[in-house]
């Protein structure tokens, strides 16, 4: 029912272009696609919509394998997975889309994972936590106009150094209109508070809603 509420919420257009950079078993990109297909019945956009608008990565091979079996099972990427086995984080995004959706991974980077600091120079700070580096990577990620809905846990409204630099970044440059305040243990541990964070690339927060 959350994820949902968050694609009924941003409201993803048959035409746009949409992308989990976390995505784990595609459960966004099932919602999203269900929110979609339901505005048209051309063929045309349908196959579109099918073939090229939806993305999503994840690291783990497991995880996208499930991911694929599941987005075929929906007539979704009939020709090749829509899945990559990738570190969203890693690289600069080659393309830039019209929404995210996204639940990031939670804690520190696993070891051996590769060090982004150095890689990244496109980030807006420079940390190591996970879900920050997953926030500015989503915001770069956006075209101008483009929208998102992002589960985060509170540490990301709250943290001082990194963090607030990027709330500084999503204030001005983005319209962060709504946050949806979880209930504990939903998507993490007990106890771990998350909020989901709507906001749209190009224009500066006059208001913010607090659900």
């Amino acid at each position: 029912p959350l994820i949902q509420a968050i694609v009924d919420c941003v409201q993803p257009q048959i035409t746009e272009s949409v992308c989990d950079p976390a995505c784990g078993t595609g459960g966004f990109l099932l919602a999203a696609h269900d929110f979609m297909s339901a505005q048209s019945s051309e063929k045309a956009k349908l196959k579109k919509l099918n073939n090229e608008l939806l993305t999503g990565n994840d690291n783990t091979a497991l995880v996208v394998t499930l991911a694929s079996m599941n987005m075929y099972l929906h007539g979704i990427g009939s020709d090749s997975t829509p899945i990559h086995k990738a570190d969203s984080l890693e690289n600069e995004p080659d393309k830039l889309v019209d929404v995210v959706l996204a639940n990031p991974p939670f804690g520190t980077r696993p070891a051996g994972s590769v060090d982004i600091s150095a890689k990244r120079t496109d980030f807006y700070a420079t940390t190591t936590n996970n879900q920050l580096n997953f926030l500015q990577h989503i915001m770069l990620l956006l075209k101008n106009g483009g929208r998102a809905g992002v589960v985060l846990p509170d540490n990301v409204l709250f943290a001082d150094g990194a963090g607030e630099v990027l709330r500084k970044k999503l204030l001005t440059d983005f319209n962060l209109h709504t946050i949806l305040r979880l209930p504990t243990g939903i998507f993490y541990a007990n106890g771990v508070k998350t909020n989901v964070l709507f906001f749209e690339k190009g224009s500066p927060t006059k208001e913010t809603w607090f659900y």
